[in-house]
């Protein structure tokens, strides 16, 4: 059924994968899916901030990130799951909905946290990705 399954994941910050990962090992298991797992370098864009920092200091970013995805593939995902590692660029959302089609995934697995009122106001990434993705997307949130 699927056969290719994004899960974006925060390198900042567990909760973004802890829940999720299961999931999407589970289903790469069951279908024998492919597992794409991308985490988001936020663009520092141009002008005040950027002009302060060292030439090439976005492209170390880059590359950090790169190395974690590699690690943290190795460290939490079995052997037997095909894995491909992606460091995208800019803003979160946006990057996961780039990879999805970009990679013809068929399901996007993700963690959201509880909504609040600020997230109804300005949109998680998670809603903008349940609302704009154009395949399935399943939102895992941890238990109580």
């Amino acid at each position: 059924m699927y056969t290719d399954i994004l899960l974006p994941v925060d390198r900042e910050h567990e909760a973004s994968w802890k829940t999720a990962l299961p999931v999407a090992i589970e289903y790469c298991r069951a279908f024998g899916a492919k597992l794409h797992v991308l985490t988001v370098v936020p663009g520092l864009g141009v002008g005040d901030v950027s002009s302060f920092l060292p030439m090439g200091y976005e492209q170390q970013l880059l590359d950090k990130a790169n190395q974690w995805m590699h690690a943290f593939a190795r460290d939490n995902v079995p052997s037997g799951i095909a894995v491909q590692h992606i460091v995208g660029h800019g803003k979160v959302h946006r990057e996961i909905l780039r990879v999805a089609t970009e990679i013809g995934a068929d399901l996007i697995v993700m963690a959201s946290h509880r909504p609040e009122l600020k997230d109804h106001l300005l949109g998680s990434n998670a809603a903008n990705v349940v609302q704009h993705a154009k395949c399935s997307v399943l939102v895992v949130r941890a238990r109580p």
